[in-house]
């Protein structure tokens, strides 16, 4: 036994990685291992023999298991040391520039819209990006094969699931967690299968609103969204409601607002209108209300979709949609943090 456990410390001193350890755990304790033959001579022993020779070799097998384990400790921290060794070092005192970095102007823009609406009494909710058919399209009056799916060109995945078109698709969820009375925004990035130019992309970023009460109508979409451009721009701002469809509303409407970049005389980013598409509204459909557990003959309410990519664009200037997405540290360095 003592000739055994010398060689095994000698071996392990001798071993240079953690397989070569390894391996000798099983030269000596495996099923066919030095030590484990040891109880084979049991046999020729006699009751106290076997006693105290069994007691023997069961110590020994547990502290050539503590020399293996330790071993492999030490060569693994070896390992590591010889890693950090080998990695190129930097002295963390060196001085470094002076310029700092910014939140992009989306989450600047967000996080103002949603202190604004929670002073107003709304929650703001989060939801997921990736939905089911029923919640972006079925629980918002759009069945299969309407005409009203056409509007939105989907990214439909293999599993048969979506990247959500539009914000409305938490509408459901958001009836079924509070019902009525509600107030609630949920901002989210929505996807679109279009083609990209200076005020279109395929992924942008939405602010969907509700507000369900007794005796909700159309002039409380218009009071709340007023107080909202006005605290974003800090002025009165121009806005015009025109009859809009959306299959979730009704009445549908389209609330524009005048195009701060060209101050209403016309470019590229508002399509030389003067106009810019910011929020389609109206007043919830009862089929809506209705699949979200609502009682229609109490309650009304109204629904929002604030575009906040094209928000940001009117707030700070940006001429073309395409830059907020761009990655480009040029484009996005110019906001500050607020």
């Amino acid at each position: 036994m003592e000739q055994l456990k010398n060689r095994l410390l000698d071996e392990l001193s001798n071993a240079s990685t953690v397989d070569e350890v390894e391996a000798l755990r099983v030269s000596y304790l495996g099923k066919k291992g030095f030590i484990t033959d040891l109880m084979k001579n049991l046999k020729d022993l006699s009751g106290e023999e076997k006693k105290t020779y069994g007691q023997k070799v069961n110590v020994l097998k547990t502290e050539a298991d503590q020399k293996i384990t330790q071993r492999i400790e030490e060569l693994k921290k070896l390992r590591i040391e010889k890693m950090i060794e080998d990695t190129e070092q930097y002295d963390v005192t060196l001085p470094v520039g002076l310029d700092q970095g910014s939140y992009h102007p989306i989450t600047l823009v967000q996080r103002e819209v949603e202190e604004i609406f929670a002073s107003m009494g709304f929650t703001v909710e989060d939801y997921d990006e990736v939905v089911d058919d029923y919640r972006c399209f079925e629980a918002l009056n759009i069945p299969k094969h309407h005409p009203a799916r056409d509007m939105q060109d989907t990214y439909y995945l293999d599993n048969g699931q979506l990247l959500k078109t539009h914000t409305s698709a938490a509408q459901n969820a958001i009836m079924k967690k509070y019902g009525a009375p509600l107030r609630a925004i949920f901002p989210g990035r929505c996807f679109r299968n279009e083609s990209t130019d200076a005020c279109h992309e395929n992924t942008f970023f939405q602010m969907e609103g509700m507000m369900i009460d007794e005796n909700i109508s159309i002039s409380n979409l218009i009071y709340f969204m007023k107080v909202m451009l006005s605290e974003v721009f800090k002025q009165d701002v121009n806005v015009r409601l025109r009859p809009g469809f959306f299959p979730f509303v009704e009445p549908g409407f389209e609330l524009d607002i005048s195009c701060t970049i060209c101050g209403g005389k016309g470019c590229p980013s508002c399509k030389n209108s003067g106009w810019l598409e910011l929020c389609p509204c109206g007043m919830i459909h009862p089929n809506v209300l209705k699949e979200g557990g609502i009682d229609t003959d109490k309650y009304t309410g109204f629904a929002f979709g604030l575009g906040l990519t094209r928000l940001v664009m009117m707030r700070y200037g940006v001429k073309d949609i395409r830059d907020l997405n761009s990655g480009s540290l040029k484009a996005l360095s110019q906001f500050e943090n607020e």
